[in-house]
């Protein structure tokens, strides 16, 4: 009697549609060409029917379902502002982030799902704050390329790097500190752990801060963040 072969493990979800077009329509700082992306409107929604149709499951990695997570927020987010194309800002469109106009393996969703939902609630990695791009310029730059699986962590810490050595989104000197909004509306999640925001920050930024830097929070800017 022949023993059964063992099934082999289901492929992992692959992003190269979403990285190709990233890499031709996202810039070295990070802001986006919506008319690229409007112009490969069928190889992008293509791109998002296979998303919806192949959410991650508890079976695969950590690494693999928050990479899965952060492209689908970031995707959607495209999305969102082709399908109010053109605009100056996302909050001219009502509530977007509450905005139910997507679905993932048959639930529907909206974008604080992804962020409040799954990756803050489930994943507990402050570092996303990092990654998900609001279509805004104080938002992180767009990353040009898709998050993977087998680099995440490394992307994650890059992200981290660029945005807090950015003069247009943190000003730092070692006896004040203008930080991102950021660091604010999420206080929470950098301090926990043993964690804090001071620790955070001089985890990646190259001009160090201490409990005695006087720290404010820089107005956050709304505007697309369109080349």
């Amino acid at each position: 009697m022949v023993a059964p072969t063992a099934a082999a493990p289901a492929a992992a979800f692959s992003h190269a549609a979403f990285d190709k077009l990233l890499k031709k329509y996202v810039n070295s700082q990070g802001r986006v060409n919506y008319k690229g992306f409007k112009s490969e409107e069928k190889a992008f929604n293509d791109y998002l029917a296979q998303l919806s149709k192949n959410p991650p499951t508890a079976a695969d990695s950590k690494a693999e379902q928050m990479a899965f997570w952060i492209n689908a927020y970031n995707a959607y987010t495209i999305r969102l502002i082709l399908d109010n194309y053109p605009l100056k800002s996302i909050k001219d469109i009502g509530e977007p982030w509450k905005k139910v106009f997507f679905s993932i393996g048959g639930e529907k969703m909206s974008l604080d799902n992804i962020e409040h939902g799954i990756l803050r609630k489930k994943f507990n990695d402050p570092r996303i704050h990092f990654a998900l791009v609001c279509a805004s310029i104080s938002c992180p730059p767009l990353r040009p390329e898709a998050y993977s699986a087998a680099r995440l962590s490394a992307q994650l810490d890059d992200q981290a790097r660029d945005f807090l050595n950015n003069p247009g989104k943190n000003k730092l000197t070692a006896s004040s500190a203008q930080l991102s909004s950021y660091f604010d509306w999420y206080k929470d999640d950098w301090n926990q752990n043993g964690q804090s925001v001071v620790k955070w920050v001089n985890k990646y930024a190259k001009t160090k801060i201490d409990s005695n830097t006087k720290i404010s929070f820089m107005d956050y800017n709304w505007n697309l963040n369109e080349q």
